[in-house]
């Protein structure tokens, strides 16, 4: 059975339940490297500050240790000490770790009003994946994609959507309250968890009114500290046009989602092309995938919404898909 027939089986069984800073005032001796044993216990590193930078940073002991003692017991100067380390040994694993496959990661989709962000964020393994610090990066990528999109001008009649590369997307800033570019979280992230990782590509739909984004991730799981950020495997954004908005739109943009995460078209197509098979690649013309009896099409026709557009990612496709689309 193919990869998409499974996928297409699971979405029908699931569908009945809806669902730097500041410089260091002090500077650690030679021999301090990140990775250096740290010096014997003394007053700098008491137990209660080793615990609270521990905490505050998610560092081994030993590495907070050494961090208090460089900075002569400065919590806020230790926890810089840290991620400048860090960096600088992520950036350093970066360039060990470049060409190593990253097939596992995860989608994250990102709502806010009328703007929709996918964002794809690599790693080796699917261990990695489930890491809180990976799902807290794949986080920051959405919320600065976010950013750039609203950055732009919106002033629009119609609908607008965006891609951004890999290089692209590392060059953005990381946020308002974040230093420095998603190319350096990237690299911090590689310095914590030690694999290498990607950040694919992201995709931005904004709608004015008279237009509305569906979305959908499949298996999703909420981010721990971002409500509206879904985390998954799969995801897709649908741009649907309707006259009057719904009270059922957001269902239906959500079937409308799994369809296209389950059925993996190349295309809209037309309401006036015929009936396909399993093999149709025109969206409204193949078989509508929670009921196959009707085409999407004939799904969508009587619920006063028109398809125009629509945005489908698939972990680990490849960067040379994400920059075909």
């Amino acid at each position: 059975m193919s990869l998409l027939r499974s996928l297409r089986l699971c979405l029908v069984a699931r569908t009945g339940s809806h669902q730097a800073g500041a410089l260091l005032l002090r500077r650690a001796q030679p021999g301090h490297a990140f990775g250096a044993a740290p010096r014997p216990s003394s007053s700098a590193a008491r137990k209660d500050l080793l615990m609270q930078l521990r905490r505050r940073t998610g560092y081994p002991f030993v590495h907070c240790r050494t961090a208090l003692e460089a900075c002569g017991g400065d919590l806020g100067q230790a926890e810089i000490w840290l991620h400048q380390h860090a960096q600088k040994e992520g950036w350093s694993r970066t360039a060990k770790l470049q060409g190593r496959k990253t097939k596992e990661g995860l989608i994250g989709l990102l709502r806010e009003g009328s703007t929709a962000v996918l964002v794809e964020v690599n790693c080796e393994t699917d261990f990695v994946s489930r890491n809180l610090k990976f799902q807290q990066l794949v986080e920051q990528v959405a919320l600065g994609t976010m950013l750039h999109c609203q950055s732009l001008d919106s002033q629009r009649s119609t609908y607008s959507k965006g891609f951004l590369n890999s290089s692209e997307l590392s060059g953005l800033p990381a946020g308002p309250d974040r230093g420095g570019s998603l190319r350096d979280h990237l690299a911090l992230a590689i310095g914590k968890l030690g694999e290498n990782m990607i950040l694919r590509r992201a995709a931005w739909v904004q709608a004015p009114s008279g237009f509305y984004v569906g979305s959908y991730v499949h298996g999703a799981e909420l981010s721990p500290s971002l409500h509206n950020l879904a985390l998954g495997k799969y995801g897709a954004l649908v741009v649907c046009e309707t006259a009057q908005r719904q009270a059922d739109l957001e269902d239906v943009g959500r079937r409308l989602g799994q369809h296209v995460v389950g059925m993996a078209p190349l295309s809209v197509g037309s309401l006036d092309d015929e009936p396909g098979g399993e093999a149709e690649t025109k969206m409204l013309a193949q078989p509508y995938l929670l009921d196959p009896s009707i085409t999407l099409g004939q799904y969508v026709q009587p619920r006063g919404v028109s398809v125009v557009d629509f945005v489908r990612f698939e972990c680990g496709e490849g960067e040379e898909a994400a920059e075909a689309q």
